[in-house]
């Protein structure tokens, strides 16, 4: 298969368990819960993504018709050492994509691997770090892994629907919005008074970085 990807970067994770790690992030094209277009966001099930993934027009981006061919276009975007190799495969929904191939590709390049998805995909075998951030109208079929990192609030996604589910890590991660400042207090909230859920911020908005 081929792999439609929107663009390629060399960055720091700013969110969740990883951040302040080096990685490149591979954000592939299309989403299942949004067309990524303005005019469908109000009839979207995520009506909240802040992540432009349409095309393939972006810094790096293209369309890739190998799994080799793709992770070499990672392996050079990381450049210099393969110590501690790290690549984020986002979207979009990067599930819809992400395949055998392509994982053992990444990995025979010394690539340690993680996704960020909605949770309505399996995951193939041999991802070493699953974060899920679960929408709140989106069936969550992927319900193990690292991460699980909640934009909040969400009226139908509560955190204590997800507390059962077998992950490591769970973040509340407060909605970037126009009420950005009550989703964090609220989210401040939560968290002191339920001490299995921790802040996750976007640092990488921040400081500045992509």
């Amino acid at each position: 298969m081929s792999y439609a990807v929107k663009e390629l970067f060399k960055t720091l994770q700013g969110e969740g368990a990883q951040m302040g790690r080096v990685a490149v992030f591979c954000r592939f094209s299309g989403c299942n819960l949004w067309s990524g277009r303005e005019a469908d966001r109000a009839a979207a099930i995520c009506t909240f993504c802040d992540t432009d993934f349409v095309g393939i027009n972006g810094t790096g981006g293209g369309r890739f018709s190998t799994a080799a061919e793709l992770a070499n276009a990672i392996a050079r975007e990381w450049g210099g050492s393969v110590e501690r190799r790290y690549v984020v495969l986002t979207g979009g929904e990067p599930l819809l994509q992400v395949n055998t191939a392509l994982i053992d590709a990444l990995h025979e390049r010394d690539f340690e691997i993680g996704v960020e998805t909605n949770g309505t995909q399996l995951a193939p075998e041999g991802i070493d770090w699953i974060c899920v951030s679960p929408k709140e109208d989106a069936e969550i079929v992927l319900r193990t892994g690292n991460e699980l990192k909640l934009v909040f609030p969400q009226n139908c996604a509560r955190p204590e629907r997800f507390e059962h589910l077998a992950f490591d890590h769970f973040f509340l991660q407060p909605m970037d919005s126009p009420k950005a400042a009550d989703n964090l207090e609220a989210a401040i909230t939560y968290c002191t008074d339920n001490p299995r859920w921790r802040l996750s911020l976007q640092s990488h908005k921040m400081i500045g970085i992509r």
